[in-house]
């Protein structure tokens, strides 16, 4: 299992950490941010595909920001799976 430390930008979170293993995330732990939403997604991304999450939470947006959590998740998602 490899561990990873993503800085994500331009939201509220401050560091994403989370393991990978046979191309599946775990323990995915965020800092800052909507603790109990983040919680909620770290809870369904645990042991899922990483190609299938970065897919699916690619562009999603946060009040107009242009990013959001989720889609900075698969930013650290697609940087990993390279």
């Amino acid at each position: 299992m490899k561990h990873y430390t993503y800085k994500p930008t331009g939201v509220c979170s401050r560091e994403m950490n989370f393991d990978v293993e046979d191309n599946k995330i775990y323990n995915l732990k965020v800092t800052g941010g909507c603790n109990g939403n983040l919680k909620g997604i770290a809870a369904l991304v645990e042991g899922q595909d990483i190609n299938i999450i970065k897919d699916k939470l690619k562009g999603i947006d946060c009040n107009g920001r242009g990013t959001s959590c989720p889609d900075q998740l698969s930013k650290a998602l697609e940087e990993v799976s390279e």
